[in-house]
C-alpha cells in the first residue's frame, strides 16, 4: 500500500450542502479534496462522507489526519 501524498499542509474550509462526498484519501485526485479516481493501482480508497445538513467542513488536505476527511490539525505536525 502506498502512503499518501500531502496535497498541502492546511485543511480546505468550504460550505457543504447536504449528500453524500467521496473524500480524496490519497493526494493525487486533480479534484481536491474530492476523489477522481487517481487513487486507482496505490491500494489507497476515497472514504464516503454523507453530510446531513448545511455546514461549514474543514475537509483535511494533508491526508495524514487522525479523523478522516476532516482536519485534526494532524498537517502541522508534518516534515
Amino acid at each position: 500500500m502506498s502512503e499518501p501524498v500531502i496535497f498541502q499542509k492546511a485543511p480546505m474550509v468550504q460550505a457543504a450542502e447536504p449528500g453524500e462526498y467521496w473524500w480524496c484519501a490519497c493526494g493525487r485526485s486533480a479534484s481536491q479534496p474530492f476523489c477522481d479516481g487517481s487513487h486507482r493501482g496505490t491500494g489507497l480508497q476515497p472514504l464516503r462522507v454523507e453530510v446531513p445538513e448545511a455546514r461549514t467542513v474543514a475537509w483535511c488536505g494533508c491526508k495524514h489526519t487522525g479523523s478522516p476527511p476532516f482536519c485534526d490539525g494532524s498537517h502541522r505536525k508534518l516534515p
